[in-house]
Parts: C-alpha cells; sequence; structure tokens
C-alpha cells in the first residue's frame, strides 16, 4: 500500500500522479513510463535496494533532471549508501516526502494534509486497506523495526474512519504493524468504531494484525469477534518457547500457542501466521520436528508461510550474526529473502540445502498438509464461515504448490536455477540492464553486498555498520 498512502503527500491540483507496484503488476519496463516523471518516489523492503537503484538508473538515463526520492526499510538500512546514490534519501515517515517536494518544487506542490489516494487506479479485489498506527511498542530482535527505533504511534480516529469509507470497499484489513499496541483506550475505540461501521452496513467485516499479548485478555478475542473481526494475523513465528526467547519474542509466551490459535478460530475467526526457522542455530531434527507438529495437529491453522531466519541490516539479530561470523562469504543483500542459506548451518551443508529448498513447498509433508486440511475443514465447518473457511485453508494450496510458494515478485523475474545457497545463486536477469543506461550509471547494477570473499563485512555496508 505504499504508492497510495505516499501519493498522498502531493497537492491534488499540481500533480499528475501514477502509481506502480512491482509487486502487484510485474517488473516495470516501460521506458516510457520510467523517464515520464518530474519527481520518482521509490519504497521497498531491505533486499529491493538493489532495485531501487535499478529504477534510478533508468530514470536519470530517460529523464535527466528527474528527481529521485527514495524511502522505507531499504533506505533506512543503508542511509550512508543511499544518500550518495538518490537526491533524497529518506529515513524518516511519510511526511518527510512533503518536505522533499516543498524544497525541490515549492510549498504549493506539497499536500497540506496527507490523505491516501484511495481514488487513484490501482488493483481490484473486495479488500481495502487502512491504517490506524505506526511502529510497534515491542523489540523483537529480528525486526527491522526494531533497527529502526521507531515510536509507536497512533492516528486520530476521524482519520481512521475517513480512510474506511473513502477506499469503498467492503472488506477491510488494517495494515498496522500492530493493532492492538500499548494504548488500551484507542484500542477498545478502534473496535467500537469498526463495530458500529458493521452494524450500519458501512463494511462486512474487517481484519488486522495483533502481537501475542492481545491473548493474554480473553475479553479481548471476544470484543473483536463481535465488533465483525473476521481474520486476526499474529508473528508466531515458532512454537518453541526457547526459540521465542532468543528473539526476544517473549510477548508470544504468555499463552501456549497452539490454546492461542485454537481459541481465536473457535471464536469464529480466522487465526493467519508465519513460521520461521533457522538452521544455524537449530538443528535440522529439530526444525523437521517442529514442522511434523505442525502438519498433524488440525486443531490449528497450517501457517501462510515458512521462511528463514532473515538477518534485516540494523537489527540486533543482524549484529548478532556478524559478530558471530555466521555469514557466508559472499552474501549479497539481495539474498536476505528467506528462501537463500545465506549463513554457516550446525548440520551438513548438503542436508541443510536440501531442506531449504523443499521448505517453501513443503515437500515431503503434503501429503500430511492435505490431511490437516481436511480435518481441519470438519472442525471448523460450522465455526467459520465460508470465505473464513476459504482463507484458512488457502496456505495448504499456495505452500503445497510449487509454482506459488515464494515471491510472485522473485517468479517474474525469470532466475536462472535455483541452488538456494548464496555463494552460488544465480542473479536476477534484472542485474542486466533492459534499457540503455548512461555509463555512470552501470555501478547501479552492481548487487550490494553484506560480506567479502572472507566472509567479513563488505565494504558496501561498511559505513552504515559504523553509524
Amino acid at each position: 500500500m505504499g504508492p497510495p498512502f505516499l501519493a498522498g503527500a502531493l497537492a491534488r491540483e499540481a500533480w499528475d500522479i501514477r502509481l506502480y507496484n512491482e509487486q502487484y503488476s510485474g517488473l516495470l519496463n516501460d521506458g516510457g513510463l520510467i523517464g515520464w516523471p518530474d519527481l520518482l518516489v521509490l519504497t521497498g523492503l531491505t533486499a529491493s535496494f538493489d532495485r531501487l537503484m535499478q529504477l534510478t538508473a533508468y530514470a536519470r538515463s530517460l529523464n535527466p533532471n528527474v528527481v529521485v526520492a527514495a524511502g522505507g526499510p531499504a533506505v533506512r538500512a543503508l542511509p550512508r549508501r543511499a544518500a550518495r546514490i538518490f537526491d533524497y534519501a529518506c529515513t524518516g515517515d511519510l511526511e518527510q516526502l512533503q518536505e522533499v517536494i516543498r524544497e525541490a518544487f515549492g510549498r504549493d506542490y506539497a499536500a497540506e494534509r496527507i490523505f491516501p489516494r484511495f481514488d487513484l487506479p490501482y488493483g481490484r479485489g473486495m479488500f481495502g486497506y487502512v491504517e490506524s498506527s505506526r511502529n510497534c511498542n515491542f523489540r523483537c530482535s529480528f525486526c527491522s523495526l526494531t533497527g529502526e527505533q521507531g515510536r509507536y504511534q497512533t492516528y486520530d480516529l476521524d482519520y481512521v474512519r475517513g480512510q474506511i469509507r473513502a477506499c469503498g470497499k467492503r472488506q477491510i484489513c488494517f495494515i498496522d504493524n500492530n493493532f492492538y499496541g500499548n494504548d488500551r483506550g484507542f484500542f477498545l475505540a478502534k473496535v467500537e468504531m469498526c463495530r458500529a461501521m458493521v452494524e450500519r452496513g458501512e463494511i462486512d467485516g474487517w481484519s488486522c494484525l495483533v502481537t501475542g499479548d492481545f491473548f493474554a485478555r480473553p475479553e479481548n478475542l471476544e470484543l473483536v469477534s463481535r465488533a465483525g473481526c473476521k481474520a486476526l494475523f499474529s508473528g508466531v513465528e515458532s512454537f518453541s518457547e526457547e526459540v521465542l526467547r532468543s528473539y526476544n519474542k517473549r510477548h508470544n509466551t504468555l499463552v501456549p500457542q497452539v490454546e492461542m490459535v485454537r481459541g481465536c478460530l473457535e471464536a469464529g475467526v480466522v487465526f493467519a501466521y508465519g513460521i520461521m526457522l533457522d538452521p544455524t542455530t537449530r538443528r535440522l531434527g529439530d526444525l523437521r520436528g517442529e514442522i511434523e507438529f505442525i502438519v498433524n495437529t488440525p486443531a490449528i491453522t497450517l501457517p501462510a508461510f515458512f521462511t528463514l531466519a532473515i538477518p534485516l541490516i540494523g537489527t540486533p539479530y543482524f549484529r548478532d550474526c556478524l559478530a558471530g561470523g555466521r555469514f557466508l562469504p559472499d552474501t549479497r543483500l539481495r539474498n536476505l529473502d528467506g528462501v537463500t542459506l545465506t549463513m554457516h548451518p550446525r548440520d551438513p551443508l548438503g542436508e541443510v540445502l536440501a531442506f531449504v529448498r523443499d521448505l517453501p513447498s513443503l515437500r515431503g509433508y503434503r501429503r500430511h498438509a492435505v490431511r490437516h486440511a481436511v480435518k481441519f475443514a470438519r472442525r471448523y465447518r460450522r465455526r467459520l464461515e465460508p470465505l473464513q473457511l476459504f482463507a484458512a485453508l488457502l496456505p495448504t494450496a499456495l505452500i503445497c504448490t510449487e509454482f506459488a510458494a515464494s515471491s510472485p515478485f522473485r517468479l517474474q523475474l525469470g532466475r536462472p536455477h535455483q541452488t538456494y545457497y548464496g555463494p552460488t545463486e544465480g542473479l536476477d536477469p534484472i542485474y542486466t540492464p533492459r534499457i540503455r543506461v548512461e555509463a555512470r550509471y552501470r555501478d547501479h547494477f552492481r548487487p550490494t553486498m553484506i560480506t567479502d570473499g572472507a566472509g567479513a563485512p563488505h565494504a558496501d555496508i561498511a559505513e552504515d555498520l559504523a553509524l
């Protein structure tokens, strides 16, 4: 949802705005569109830093006068490197874009008040996406929000209500990092607002992301269920209490994980989550045991995804991995994607790579997953509405279908044969320019490196490690 929110920083009457999201629409290869804007605004997750550089090279080669402003986790992770590449490397929140516009184009070109541009053509479907708060009040060691040290903030309730009405969708997804947060009064007010809007027929239902402490108060689940909440996402990460504590995710130990998921489903609310497995700190037998436990427990949903632990730059987890010499040599930022092995494993490399290759699609566990889906459907078919049951069973289809197991963005790149091993993984075709670029921008197509050939921190990130 970055594009429509960022577009809200520009004065409506002063700009012709076009939105593009490569995750949704595929690679942007249209030279006419890339060379068209006076202002190119880029954002992306940490592993997309190289792609932001490439798009900048295209835009500047096609239009030397373009102003490039880039932000988001990718830029906040490498602020000094970003400052050398983009005209404006935005390390702050959304409002910083208003400052950029005022400086580069004048005050009349910036919106006085940011409001997401849901009116611009952008996607289809039955869901609308709104935001009621920013950041998170917890500090999990692997989370980019922890590395950025952003303060948990809430929005004005009228602003939230205005977003819901403006997006014009019947099913609302709150994209907050933590809908529950540490302001109980605001949480209760939001739930009451949603209940009233459902009762008036303005929306049919809603969903959100909450942290584990939400489930420590049983009345919370009853509150959201009565208010029309259809689904909750929560970062389970692991069913091992030891693992959770090692990631400083103690709030997930307040209620037993299975009890938490089962209680949610029995209340008529779908529970979605992801599982993070780390072969650099755990034995393969332990990791396989956790997978077997999940697929053989039909009282809970299957995870929406399985991923390797990702050592994101700037996080405590990244610093621990770097200090411990865990990174493999010649590790690229691009490969910190959750499906490529980038750190030394505890078990023999060949066995771990086979595990990593099979993990996204649960190869070896598909029959178990299908049996799980059948038993799950029988158990909850009267508790969940048809759409909810479909959503709860969808991960089974996605995980067990090879072509849909990993990011659509990666698939559209047409990557060479994957080795799943960072030092030997081939580069995506996007690292070869598809549009002619000036010679001075050729380095924009060189991958950003995390480690050198000896496994030590690479010069690409040295400046930012010193911060």
